[in-house]
């Protein structure tokens, strides 16, 4: 019998093509924007990069003439001396693709003396006031002295233009400040702040979360229920809590961490407690450590016991992460009130993940379709999790995954014909004149059951369809797949969603709305 299933789940892992498995998006075309003039002033320098799903959009910059002009490395554009410079934009992805852009200098009357040095005295604060910073800079007629100031957490501190640092939480923080005349220049100073007094206005819901926070930024399934939250948890509770502060259990799953850290800035944002934004943070933290290198996630992280280690879209792990990367990115939702920083690693880590969700894409009889609820992360198969959670085409979690595809603002022609090809499979993949009827049956062992009954003109969709005739397909605990939901056991057709109408608000108005935003 093992053999079989074995056998079974192999035919199924192995009937997608791999025909279509995609390199990651690189380059195609990079325009300076703005025009092509600099006086005495620095100049910062963007790119527009196409196409937008490009996996890296980062770019090496270089003048032609460092006796007119000096550029950093994120495109500050210093001029020297009256002339013309070309300025290089180079992409860093491998694919070669470079952008030029020639630029008048002028109104330069005396020589650019650049900052050579910048330092920082060493500084404590012990009574938990502000502290004035002091800088270092060389050499003494360097021509622009002027610096920019920030906090590795503004939870721990904040800074002002001027340098003053006002303490929020004990703790350490790394104050960064950063030259702005183009010779890019910085130095670092890690500060330890003691004597902060401050008692901060506080929230149930956050301080339960707070109590289950690992140490690592995320959160396991010790409280399964998230609204359990809500109540002041128990002297036991938190003694457990804090003797798994270091378990390696942290997981996506059934919205853990996503929820946590947007529950703790809707706190932070009433409670002004610096506390539930350093907490929001650091879960943030985890979930770009979490990532893979070509954009999905695990279902856990650092476990991935099992079938942990799987690119994971069931229960819409991956489309919550890539709502939080979203929100970073828009600046809304609450996301606006996490430290700048994000916001680029978030363009990155949602540019990857739009691109791992293209290149998982299942492809049957040649054409694209929709996605697995969890994909093997080498090979980008789909795979098999829990044993009735076999490889298949999922009429649920697929829904997520075009609404995350639909947030692009520019959709490149992949992102396009994956969002189309997935709401045809929809269309074609509907059931109809069924419905799910839950009874009282004490023959039962759990005194009730699920039947399907006839229901004229109904629309429903299955859970999981198989991967070889793309038919619904259903399976209990001994991992067997069966053709009806009559066919598996009473404990999993009650305790699991076999049949649903996911997709319905999708492919009708959204469908039709998002088709008519992008002319299509």
């Amino acid at each position: 019998m093992k053999n079989t299933i074995i056998l079974i789940c192999s035919l199924f892992l192995f009937s997608c093509s791999s025909d279509d498995i995609k390199k990651p998006t690189q380059v195609k075309t990079i325009v300076i924007s703005g025009d092509n003039t600099l006086n005495g002033t620095p100049k910062q320098l963007t790119v527009v990069i196409q196409p937008n799903d490009a996996v890296n959009k980062e770019v090496t910059w270089s003048v032609s003439d460092p006796a007119i002009a000096a550029i950093t490395e994120t495109g500050l554009l210093t001029g020297i001396k009256n002339g013309t410079v070309k300025v290089t934009a180079t992409a860093k992805d491998g694919s070669g693709v470079t952008a030029e852009k020639t630029y008048t200098v002028s109104g330069i009357t005396e020589p650019t003396i650049f900052v050579e040095s910048v330092s920082i005295p060493a500084a404590t604060i012990t009574n938990g006031q502000p502290l004035q910073l002091t800088v270092q800079v060389a050499p003494a007629n360097a021509t622009n002295k002027t610096l920019t100031w920030s906090t590795s957490s503004q939870a721990m501190a904040t800074i002002s233009q001027e340098g003053l640092l006002t303490p929020k939480l004990n703790g350490t923080v790394v104050v960064t400040a950063t030259t702005t005349d183009g010779s890019g220049k910085s130095t670092q100073i890690e500060i330890t702040v003691s004597g902060v007094t401050a008692v901060y206005n506080t929230a149930v819901r956050s301080e339960s979360i707070l109590i289950w926070q690992r140490s690592n930024g995320g959160w396991g399934k010790a409280v399964a229920d998230l609204n359990l939250y809500n109540t002041e948890q128990t002297a036991q509770q938190k003694a457990t809590a804090l003797a798994s502060k270091n378990n390696t259990d942290t997981t996506i799953d059934n919205g853990h961490v996503v929820t946590e850290l947007r529950w703790l800035l809707a706190d932070y944002k009433t409670t002004n407690n610096p506390n539930y934004l350093l907490a929001a943070e650091k879960a943030i933290d985890w979930l770009f450590l979490a990532q893979y290198a070509n954009g999905g996630w695990p279902q856990y992280y650092p476990d991935k016991s099992g079938y942990r280690h799987q690119i994971t879209y069931n229960d819409g792990a991956i489309a919550n992460v890539m709502n939080v990367m979203w929100d970073i990115i828009k600046g809304k939702n609450n996301l606006e009130l996490v430290n700048p920083k994000y916001k680029d690693k978030a363009v990155t880590s949602f540019n990857k993940g739009i691109d791992i969700i293209l290149q998982t894409q299942i492809t049957y009889k040649g054409k694209k379709t929709v996605w697995c609820a969890q994909h093997d992360e080498v090979t980008l198969k789909p795979a098999l999790a829990r044993a009735y959670e076999l490889p298949t085409f999922s009429g649920s979690e697929s829904v997520g995954i075009v609404r995350v595809l639909m947030l692009v603002e520019q959709p490149s022609a992949d992102v396009k014909q994956a969002v189309k090809d997935a709401v045809e499979w929809f269309n074609g993949a509907k059931l109809f004149d069924i419905a799910t009827k839950k009874i009282t049956d004490s023959s039962q062992p759990s005194g009730q059951d699920v039947i399907v009954v006839a229901s004229p003109g109904s629309v429903l969709w299955a859970r999981f369809y198989d991967l070889e005739n793309n038919l619904p397909l259903f399976c209990g605990r001994d991992g067997i797949p069966k053709k009806t939901l009559a066919e598996i056991e009473n404990e999993r057709r009650v305790g699991y969603s076999w049949y649903g109408n996911w997709p319905n608000g999708l492919i009708g108005s959204e469908y039709s709305n998002w088709k008519a935003k992008h002319g299509l």
